[in-house]
């Protein structure tokens, strides 16, 4: 379904010069690590959000890179990463798949930050124990239904899959840079020309919008609340106060069901880490500092 192509679609790509392919569970993936050598520095996993790609850390990764080996995939099916067959898009099979990637490339993360739809996925993987990273960033994670303008978007795009399997086809044929625009700014987000450029390039991609379309439609998160009770490990909550797509009062509510949260303000909208990298930088290196801080104690213990 005319899939992005690294090699035209990603000749201006951020980071390009650390991006690789590997196979593994299914699928081919494109995944970025840079920073500090692996082994020698802690490793960051970065995910990001459905309809995104590994494009939003290209500001906020090599800020973590000065302290951090990272690692940064797209997800199935979104930007660069091709299925080998069917794409199975509900969480399970995201975080089955991730997990199928992370053990190819021998990457046990200390440090995880998810986005929005990504942040529901590593939560999925933390609560399972089948990842046990020391500190859990949620960038404004989707881990209940979203409100504003894509809380009735995405619903109807839902069903429209349902009804026709060339959805994602129709929405990046009609899709353009003046629409997307807008989109951006119905998350209460603003974001750098270029910025605007790569979601326009992702969103008038069928493969891209299909795949994402189809991550919308099989989103069950009717086990997400137990979810949150399981995760132990301190877990940073960062919040846009401008999201039009994930309500601030939502991170209250994600808050209560949580173990050992905190919870961080900023003035951006749905992807604020692209809009303060460097904000969002300092409360992520904060907080780990504190739990470095706890783990050094207990180790003297």
């Amino acid at each position: 379904m005319n899939p992005l192509d690294f090699d035209i679609d990603g000749a201006d790509w951020p980071l390009r010069e650390s991006s690789r392919f590997v196979r593994a569970g299914g699928h081919r993936w494109h995944v970025q690590d840079y920073g500090q050598k692996a082994g020698a520095a802690p490793t960051a996993l970065l995910v990001h959000g459905a309809a995104g790609a590994n494009h939003s850390w290209r500001h906020l990764g090599p800020l973590l890179a000065q302290n951090f080996h990272v690692v940064a995939p797209d997800l199935p099916g979104h930007a660069f990463t091709r299925p080998d067959g069917k794409l199975d898009m509900t969480l399970k099979g995201q975080s089955q798949a991730l997990e199928a990637m992370l053990a190819k490339l021998d990457c046990q993360p200390q440090l995880v930050i998810g986005h929005s739809a990504g942040a529901v996925i590593l939560g999925r993987l933390i609560a399972e124990r089948r990842l046990t990273p020391n500190l859990f960033v949620c960038i404004n994670g989707a881990f209940f239904p979203f409100e504003g303008v894509a809380g009735h978007i995405f619903p109807m795009l839902a069903r429209l899959v349902h009804m026709n399997p060339l959805a994602g086809r129709l929405f990046a044929w009609t899709a353009n840079r003046a629409q997307i625009a807008t989109l951006i700014r119905d998350m209460g987000s603003k974001i750098e020309d270029h910025g605007l450029d790569l979601y326009t390039r992702l969103f008038t991609s069928p493969a891209h919008c299909s795949a994402a379309i189809q991550m919308v439609s099989n989103w069950d998160l009717t086990r997400v609340p137990d979810d949150l009770r399981r995760i132990m490990i301190p877990t940073l909550l960062i919040i846009g106060d401008k999201d039009g797509y994930i309500r601030p009062r939502q991170a209250n509510r994600v808050a209560r069901l949580l173990p050992n949260p905190k919870l961080v303000h900023f003035q951006g909208g749905h992807i604020v880490h692209e809009e303060d990298p460097r904000g969002v930088c300092a409360a992520i290196l904060d907080a780990w500092s504190l739990v470095s801080a706890t783990h050094a104690e207990q180790g003297q213990e």
